[in-house]
């Protein structure tokens, strides 16, 4: 099955993704992640007010399956976290770019543009 990778956002090798806007990023992983996870249970999401490094381990998301940390893709501040997977954790499945959608950070210094394009993305999940 083909992964989806919509083209307005930016991508970590972690399979983490990130929009832009305004200086806010929505973060959430990718389609292809959610894939390899398979059914996820749990959600454990970063505390609102948190500042975090770019690279840093800052959420857990635990599948039938594993768990794997969530590495933030830009430095910043956790200004909002999606409350609505504490309910229901398989919106990270069904709709991994619009519902399921992880933390909001308000950007400070490093911007997402060291991450992947969505072609590049592309080509390392092609393996």
């Amino acid at each position: 099955m083909s992964s989806q990778i919509p083209e307005d956002l930016k991508y970590a090798t972690s399979h983490e993704w990130i929009r832009v806007e305004d200086g806010i990023g929505t973060v959430g992983i990718s389609d292809h992640a959610q894939q390899e996870l398979t059914d996820i249970v749990y959600v454990e999401l970063p505390e609102v007010g948190r500042t975090v490094e770019a690279n840093e381990a800052c959420a857990v998301i635990e599948s039938v399956k594993t768990a794997s940390d969530i590495y933030a893709p830009a430095t910043g501040e956790i200004i909002e976290v999606n409350s609505g997977l504490d309910e229901e954790p398989a919106l990270l499945n069904t709709s991994p770019y619009e519902n399921g959608w992880l933390m909001k950070i308000k950007l400070t210094g490093t911007t997402a543009d060291s991450l992947l394009s969505p072609a590049d993305y592309g080509t390392q999940i092609a393996g």
